[in-house]
């Protein structure tokens, strides 16, 4: 990184003035370029974009994609590994709304249900289940 004394590195992120940003200077950078920009959760409501909204979504993202929960939580910094876990819970409930997802409504009428055949696979219901 350099820029630093003897063995210290530089700042990572610098200022206009050459100093070190705060993380609420990266929170105003973020907030400035990302306004105008949302996303839904389940109330509906649109939410702001933020250092601690990208930090999750990397975080959730590498938990789906297969990096070691461990490995997620030294880079978050996260001095318990309950509080990473938070992530694997909501990937876990994400996976299981998507299969819960592939049911019909109760109310369906047994005429309108489509061929459900696939239910009738165990192999194929195990794994579901397994997600």
């Amino acid at each position: 990184m350099g820029g630093g004394h003897g063995n210290q590195p530089g700042p990572l992120f610098m200022s206009r003035q050459r100093k070190p940003l705060t993380r609420f200077g990266i929170y105003k950078i973020v907030k400035r370029h990302t306004s105008g920009l949302c996303f839904h959760l389940a109330d509906k409501k649109c939410h702001g974009i933020s250092p601690h909204v990208m930090r999750h979504s990397t975080a959730v993202g590498l938990l789906e994609q297969g990096v070691e929960v461990n490995v997620i939580r030294a880079w978050l910094g996260h001095v318990s590994l309950d509080t990473t876990n938070r992530y694997a819970e909501i990937t876990l409930r994400t996976k299981q709304a998507a299969v819960a997802a592939c049911f019909p409504p109760v109310e369906t009428s047994e005429a309108l249900r489509p061929n459900n055949g696939w239910r009738k696979d165990e192999e194929l219901m195990k794994w579901l289940s397994s997600l």
